[in-house]
C-alpha cells in the first residue's frame, strides 16, 4: 500500500509539476490576449532534479491567450502568453504546485518548470 501511495504521489507531483511548466508557458506578464497562440498544445516535461516521473506528456489548452487545462486529469493550470511568446505558468493539484517559465513560437516552445522539490525542462509543440 505504501508503494501504491508513493508512485501516485509522485504522479501528483509530475503531473502539478507538469501543469505548472505548462502554465509557464502560457502564463506571462499581462496583457493583451494572444490569439496566435490558441489551440491546444502537447507539453512533455523531463524532469533532471528530484524524486518525480523522470518524463510526462499533457495537453494544454490556449484560448485568446489564456491557458487551461486541456486534459482530463483535475488538474488546475493558470497562464497567459505575452505578446512576444513570454509564458510563466502556475499549476496546482491538491497541496502540490509547480510553476513554470519560458517562451513559444506559433508552433513550438520551451522552457524550464520547479516545483515539489523536482526541476526540470519542458518542450511544447502545437497540436490544433
Amino acid at each position: 500500500m505504501t508503494d501504491c501511495k508513493n508512485r501516485f504521489g509522485k504522479n501528483r507531483i509530475a503531473l502539478g509539476s507538469a501543469a505548472a511548466l505548462i502554465a509557464a508557458t502560457v502564463f506571462a506578464t499581462p496583457g493583451v490576449a494572444m490569439p496566435r497562440f490558441d489551440g491546444v498544445w502537447s507539453v512533455s516535461l523531463v524532469t533532471t532534479k528530484g524524486d518525480c516521473i523522470a518524463s510526462y506528456r499533457y495537453p494544454i489548452q490556449i484560448t485568446n491567450g489564456v491557458v487551461a487545462n486541456g486534459g482530463a486529469l483535475a488538474i488546475d493550470v493558470r497562464g497567459k502568453v505575452a505578446a512576444n511568446g513570454a509564458v510563466t505558468v502556475l499549476v496546482s493539484h491538491g497541496d502540490q504546485r509547480a510553476a513554470g517559465s519560458g517562451r513559444l513560437s506559433t508552433t513550438a516552445g520551451s522552457g524550464s518548470w520547479r516545483g515539489a522539490g523536482c526541476a526540470g525542462s519542458w518542450t511544447a509543440e502545437r497540436r490544433s
